[in-house]
């Protein structure tokens, strides 16, 4: 759920490490929770219509920033902030969603920490940007813990095709912050989440409508897509681009380290989701690959 910095970052003072500190964490909470509320809303809104209210909601926290931003983007800006919302939200936020009716939620918030080597691996794909040892390393560590992931039993039952699912959603996400960093530079980072989200949020209405369930809906599911849209979406983007300002984007992106720890957390305190030893040995493989791949980058 990250995209790279596009403004200068405001090196923080001693002073200030306690409120660094504290923001990582609380959006780390946030966003993890993000797993859990999918989890409970999901079943009762389909994929396409719990991603359409998160996105409405979440792009109105957010337009704020798109309405104090609007004179830095210019009509040639709006077709790649439309092909941007669609990959970094729209197929994403549903491939998510599709995988919380089949999977723990403990299982996404782990697949979700590849989006740092998926944009490197992107990266070297597509642009020739060199990977480097230490970073291929890294990749080949991942993948080792989606297998394990993958191969694991969750109730007798294998979580596999929903491990596809939130990898794939994960390999978007690498996908759409190789374009933000390339064809959307100048324009504020904020604005390039509230542009992104409503766009995406226009071309997903048709299909939520067309798939809207006809069964009611309960209370508990629509408090959740409420806080998925307004907290983890709204709310923790306008954090994690505060974070990038403040801090830059090397060190805002380090949150991806505390995903699938609070994912897992949320899911087993609140949901009594178990966590397995397939989860736990997965979890190590893939957050040490990040770590390795990022001490590279630092």
């Amino acid at each position: 759920m990250t995209t790279p910095s596009l403004v200068r970052p405001v090196v923080p003072t001693l002073s200030g490490a306690w409120l660094t500190f504290l923001e990582l964490g609380l959006l780390g909470a946030l966003w993890g929770s993000s797993f859990m509320f999918m989890r409970i809303a999901a079943p009762d809104f389909g994929p396409l219509p719990l991603v359409v209210v998160r996105l409405v909601l979440g792009s109105l926290v957010l337009l704020p920033l798109l309405l104090r931003a609007r004179a830095s983007i210019t009509p040639s800006h709006w077709p790649k902030l439309a092909l941007v919302g669609t990959l970094n939200a729209a197929v994403p936020f549903a491939l998510f969603a599709w995988a919380a009716q089949r999977v723990p939620a403990g299982i996404s918030a782990i697949s979700n920490s590849m989006t740092v080597l998926f944009t490197a691996l992107v990266a070297f794909l597509f642009y020739g940007e060199r990977i480097g040892s230490r970073r291929g390393v890294a990749l080949v560590v991942g993948f080792a813990g989606v297998v394990v992931l993958a191969s694991g039993k969750i109730e007798g039952a294998s979580p596999g095709l929903g491990v596809a699912a939130a990898l794939t959603a994960a390999f978007f996400y690498g996908i759409s912050a190789n374009l933000v960093r390339r064809h959307l530079q100048g324009v504020p980072a904020g604005a390039v989440a509230a542009a992104t989200l409503g766009c995406a949020a226009l071309l997903t209405l048709p299909f939520a409508i067309a798939t809207w369930p006809v069964q009611p809906i309960r209370g508990v599911s629509w408090l959740s897509a409420a806080a998925l849209g307004m907290l983890c979406t709204g709310l923790g983007y306008a954090m994690y681009y505060r974070l990038i300002q403040r801090i830059g984007a090397s060190r805002a992106v380090t949150v991806t380290y505390l995903l699938p720890l609070f994912g897992v957390a949320w899911a087993w305190l609140l949901l009594g989701e178990p966590v397995t030893l397939s989860m736990a040995v997965a979890g190590a493989l893939i957050l040490g690959s990040v770590a390795l791949s990022q001490r590279q980058s630092a």
